[in-house]
């Protein structure tokens, strides 16, 4: 029989109730220490001091590739589901006590901004659970690491630092960062390793990536940046023509930052500077021969020799081509002799000239042609003002409407020429500086006056006869006798009426009367038939009445032509 000194187990329950404040208010839902009264079936039973022991898987007990290590009368601590199931058991969880052990202390070093240590055992959307100690966080793919990692399994079942970057125990969630840790630890080393170097210092490093304006070089811990510039002295187009990935390089540190801990690497400051010494190797006025390396818009890069480099800009490319692309004149690889026009060692530009290493065409053409010798070239370009001919040389001369033809205006000179077409014409002066050359057309002309003046002999409104040279389209090129001077006679003067003003009605060698009009500014005569035609007229009205007499146009006409028979039968 039970008494108060001798207490049975109901007794005993009922006291542990009454201290607890009631089974289900005091020990469900909480971490309690227990003992292990035996061991069976790969189930451990343990006493928590309930009515009945409580059964937990040993696997709940194991960690990795550990044994449990359970024997009986181990303490150990669970975690109270529920008091009693409908077997009467405890039911106790090893697992569940483990991960609110781990949430305590995982809260206390949130808290604190401490790392935490877990294994990543597991792959979901999105990245990847990690277990600390217990809970399950969930570590985002781009916090993996400081670079995209590609295989992760060599990190798996490893156990590693990770900072905890936010947590909710009520919603149970846990989100680590390894990238956090990796990149605290690389800023530790960084400052460690800077405070280590020094510019000026050389040293090997080994090539890491290379990109189109550098590369980037590990030092033991830290990067430092070799941009293609700092290359070598000669042009380097891509970094990969010079070193490749996993390639060990001596470097000097050129420059170190200390706010952005960033280090300016460079390959060239080790070489000799072929600069040094540049303006004795290369003086103003001498010719030399380079490589073209690169063609832009505003000139060429000539490459006089490994590490030196001269542009000749766009201006001094040629003598006679003028707004041309510089690629149409040369090309890359081509080899090209050039004169050194100006060196600037200080800012390491040397100013090259292309056209300088050749003559001046304008110079070679003065020479083989000078003035008044008569070249023949094609009809480039007509312009409002005159002709351009091409000359030998792939030089221009010009030739001005006034020295197109004697006797017409320079528009209706203009219009005898079409382009394409080839002409002869004398050299009237070269002018070397400014690069022109003159020519004249109309000193060539048959019987052309000579200087003095051929038409000093002729008078205004003297009939002389002449003779057809040339019939053009804008009239006849005629000449007084055999050997007198040379006129033009204009369509509109070729007579009266409309149908007489036809040149085709005209032919070479055809004699005409004609009166002299005037001189153009060469003292060049102008005849027109037109102007005689109506002097004739005048002279017969005058000399045989006016038509108010009675007597017809035609019969004045009549009697001056009777008359002119009758003086020329008296004559003989």
């Amino acid at each position: 029989m039970a008494t108060s000194a001798n207490p049975s187990r109901d007794d005993f329950a009922a006291m542990l109730d009454e201290q607890l404040g009631g089974a289900e208010g005091g020990f469900e839902g909480r971490v309690v220490k227990g003992t292990v009264t035996a061991i069976e079936n790969g189930m451990a039973l343990i006493d928590v001091g309930l009515k009945s022991e409580g059964r937990v898987n040993l696997k709940e007990f194991e960690r990795g590739d550990d044994a449990h290590g359970l024997e009986v009368g181990s303490e150990v601590e669970v975690f109270v589901d529920r008091v009693e199931n409908a077997d009467g058991e405890a039911m106790l969880s090893r697992d569940r006590a483990r991960r609110e052990a781990a949430w305590d202390k995982l809260e206390s070093e949130f808290g604190e901004g401490k790392r935490v240590e877990g294994r990543i055992f597991g792959r979901v959307k999105g990245g990847f659970t990690v277990d600390l100690d217990g809970a399950v966080a969930f570590l985002p793919g781009s916090q993996v690491d400081i670079r995209p990692v590609r295989d992760v399994t060599p990190l798996m079942d490893m156990p590693q630092p990770f900072q905890i970057l936010k947590m909710d125990r009520r919603r149970g969630n846990i989100v680590v960062s390894r990238r956090a840790v990796l990149e605290e630890t690389r800023a530790e080393q960084r400052s460690e390793l800077i405070d280590k170097l020094a510019e000026g210092q050389i040293t090997d490093g080994v090539v890491k990536n290379i990109t189109d304006y550098g590369a980037f070089v590990d030092l033991g811990g830290i990067d430092g940046l070799l941009h293609v510039t700092d290359m070598s002295y000669k042009r380097v187009n891509h970094p990969s023509e010079v070193i490749e990935i996993g390639q060990t390089v001596t470097v000097q540190i050129i420059r170190i930052n200390a706010d952005t801990q960033r280090i300016s690497l460079g390959m060239k400051q080790l070489e000799s500077d072929p600069w040094e010494g540049v303006g004795a190797k290369y003086p103003v006025g001498a010719k030399v021969s380079g490589q073209v390396t690169n063609i832009t818009e505003y000139g060429a890069f000539v490459e006089l020799e490994p590490g030196i480099e001269g542009l000749v800009h766009v201006s001094e490319m040629s003598w006679t081509k003028k707004n041309v692309h510089p690629g149409k004149i040369v090309s890359t690889s081509q080899e090209v002799e050039v004169m050194v026009l100006e060196v600037d060692a200080e800012k390491r530009r040397i100013s090259l000239g292309l056209k300088q290493a050749q003559r001046n065409p304008w110079e070679e053409f003065a020479e083989a042609n000078p003035v008044g010798s008569t070249v023949t070239g094609e009809v480039k370009n007509a312009t409002e003002f005159g002709l351009f001919i091409g000359l030998p040389g792939d030089v221009d001369g010009m030739v001005h409407m006034s020295d197109i033809a004697w006797g017409i205006s320079g528009e209706d000179a203009l219009a005898l020429h079409r382009k394409g077409e080839e002409v002869q014409a004398v050299v009237l002066d070269v002018d070397i500086d400014k690069e022109r050359i003159s020519l004249g057309m109309k000193q060539l002309e048959k019987g052309a006056p000579a200087e003095g003046g051929a038409g000093d002999s002729l008078r205004r409104g003297q009939v002389v006869t002449v003779t057809v040279l040339e019939v053009r389209d804008g009239g006849l090129e005629v000449q007084v006798g055999d050997d007198g001077a040379t006129g033009f006679i204009k369509r509109s003067d070729l007579g009266r009426d409309r149908d007489e003003q036809r040149p085709d009605r005209f032919q070479t060698g055809q004699k005409v009367d004609a009166m002299v009009t005037g001189f153009d500014r060469s003292k060049k005569p102008n005849f027109s038939i037109k102007a005689h035609q109506i002097a004739e007229e005048k002279e017969a009205v005058a000399q045989f009445g006016s038509a108010d007499s009675g007597a017809s146009l035609g019969d004045i006409l009549g009697a001056a032509l009777k008359g002119d028979e009758k003086k020329a039968d008296d004559s003989k």
